[in-house]
Order: C-alpha cells, then structure tokens, then sequence
C-alpha cells in the first residue's frame, strides 16, 4: 500500500536526535506492515495533486493550531474535503484530527485546562472490524493544547478520554475516515524530551506528572496496526 504522508509540521529540532522527525516516527510505527509511505512536505509546498496519487492518506501531527493563520491551511483543508468526496481512506492524528474536523465545518479550540501531555487513557465507543486486536481503553502518548469542540456533520465519536479532559478524543467519518488527538507513533523518550524543554510553557506541576506517566505501557504498537489494517480493508 503507497500511503500518502501529509507532513504538517515537525518534532521540534532540539529534539529530533530521540527518534527523528514525523515520517521516521510513523515509518516506525508501520515498519511490521506492508505500508509505503510517500512523504509530502506541505510547509515546503509540497500537495499532492491528485487524491488518487496514493492508495490512503496519512495526516501528521504540527506545532501550528489550525486556525492559525497560515495558507497552507486552507489547501490542506480542501485537500481534506476532496479526499471525504472521492471517498480515499484517510487518518488523522492530533492536527490532522483536528483538521478534518475544522475542514468538515467542525470547532477547534483552546482548551480552558491548558496542555494535556504524558501517558492519556482513551475509552474506545466504536468496535470496528480492523480494531484487531480490539481493545476497550488505549493507553498513548498525548501532547495538545487545543480540542475538537464538536463533531463534524455525518462523524461519530470513536474516542473520549477516561480523565474527561478530552471528550472527542477521536471520531470516525463513514467507513473511509478516522481520526485520534492522541500520537501512537510517539515513544516515551521522545515524549519525556519534549517535555523536559517544556516546563515553562506547560507548568512544572503537569510536566512533573506527565514525566512520571510515561512509565505506563503504550497500546501504540496495536493502534499501528489498527491504521495499517484499516487502510488494507478501505
């Protein structure tokens, strides 16, 4: 499968050593899988022609919000509607959550609780046939400030947070679409890095506790199979 990696941003340079940057992340979190990924640098203007360059489309995560004003947005966002009416398979994963649901007439915010880091556990409310192994609750990496407010027209919701600090966690959009605010391709190392060169943006009492949380065991490996299985089945 050749699947389109929508590169929206990157893992902040000082970090990059831990485990390198986006499509090293997710080549990672895929390597067990036969998933190509085909690597389009949007900030360098790089967009895809065509919906059909690629058998799925992959949206990363970005340091940017999505009503920042940048114009890369906007043409990724039609981007985005283009891919729902030609009916492409498509994930998306913390921005690239967001941005299907702000592309799809949804509300993206800051949430009034600040950044929400570390080791988040998510409900799952949808059992779908390429969640195998299935799992009720996922444990992975979270890093966001702002949320999906509410679901776009015709999504469901597929994940909520069990704290209730993240009530659209993840939603699914027929059975082409799929979204999670959380990172399965995060590692704890990078994430613990990240947060270490955070504390005066985060607050020292919540870098303290997300630091502690990443000893738990992630369920990232499995979501990683959960993408590539869906993009097998679309």
């Amino acid at each position: 499968m050749r699947i389109g990696l929508l590169v929206v941003g990157h893992v902040d340079e000082a970090s990059l050593g831990v485990a390198g940057d986006y499509p090293g992340l997710f080549g990672a979190l895929l390597a067990a899988h036969d998933v190509e990924l085909v690597e389009y640098d949007i900030g360098a203007g790089h967009l895809p022609d065509s919906t059909s360059e690629c058998d799925g489309w992959l949206c990363s995560p970005s340091r940017s919000s999505v009503y920042d004003d940048l114009a890369w947005i906007a043409d990724v966002e039609q981007f985005l509607r283009d891919v729902i009416a030609t009916e492409h398979p498509y994930v998306g994963i913390c921005f690239g959550h967001q941005l299907l649901a702000r592309a799809l007439g949804a509300t993206v915010a800051r949430y009034p609780d600040g950044w929400q880091v570390g080791a988040q556990t998510y409900e799952l409310v949808q059992h779908l046939a390429w969640m195998d192994p299935p799992l009720t609750r996922a444990t992975l990496i979270a890093s966001h400030q702002d949320q999906v407010i509410n679901l776009p027209d015709g999504a469901e919701l597929l994940a909520r947070a069990v704290n209730g600090n993240c009530r659209i966690a993840g939603f699914t959009l027929g059975e082409r679409a799929w979204t999670l605010q959380a990172h399965p391709e995060f590692v704890a190392p990078l994430a613990d890095h990240l947060l270490a060169r955070r504390v005066e943006l985060i607050g020292a009492d919540k870098v303290a506790a997300a630091r502690a949380s990443l000893t738990a065991p992630l369920d990232r490996l499995t979501v990683g199979g959960w993408i590539a299985r869906f993009f097998a089945m679309a």
